[in-house]
């Protein structure tokens, strides 16, 4: 496998940096594959913009940031607006479709994702991060459902464990209602 390049972009408090770890730990910890992950958000973090960026590959890992992204998940107008001009060709955009509105030109598939409201409906907003991870997952085989689910398992407080595991098992399936309505799997 090649380098797989991934960055979350968003506003601080919406969990892109705990978005990114997680993939980066289901990746090396239950996949075996090597992963590093960085990030960056303003002084004023809640508000701010923020981003995450996780490289995984089955090879030595030289340089831990992302150039263009293979996979761009974007969950506010802000980051869509700063990163959407990075990507490589034939990359996958997942993206808020509520708090997004995606004018990128070049060569992408697209998933709107309405990560904010799915979360909501679910009892908290703040769990769209699980959704876009789930939704991650399901367009991108990086890394399965099953990886995901037991690193977030392990990785949030015991009374937020059930909400974010099934916000995850809502944004796989999101993205393969996606893919179903496209007529197949695109990968």
């Amino acid at each position: 496998m090649p380098k797989y390049e991934i960055r979350f972009g968003g506003f601080g408090g919406q969990g892109v940096v705990l978005a990114g770890v997680i993939l980066a730990k289901a990746a090396s910890i239950e996949e075996g594959k090597n992963a590093v992950q960085t990030q960056l958000y303003g002084p004023d973090s809640r508000g701010g913009a923020a981003k995450s960026e996780v490289v995984i590959s089955e090879e030595k890992i030289d340089y831990p940031k992302v150039d263009k992204t293979d996979l761009l998940v974007l969950m506010s107008q802000e980051a869509a607006e700063k990163y959407g001009s990075e990507i490589k060709d034939n990359s996958i955009i997942i993206y808020d479709a509520d708090l997004v509105q995606l004018n990128l030109s070049g060569s992408f598939t697209p998933y709107p994702v309405r990560a904010t409201k799915i979360a909501t409906d679910m009892g908290n907003k703040i769990a769209a991060n699980m959704v876009m991870l789930g939704a991650v997952s399901a367009a991108s085989n990086i890394v399965s459902l099953e990886s995901l689910l037991k690193i977030i398992e392990a990785s949030v407080p015991a009374y937020a464990k059930e909400l974010n595991m099934n916000a995850a098992r809502e944004g796989f399936r999101a993205v393969k209602e996606i893919m179903g309505r496209r007529g197949g799997n695109e990968n």
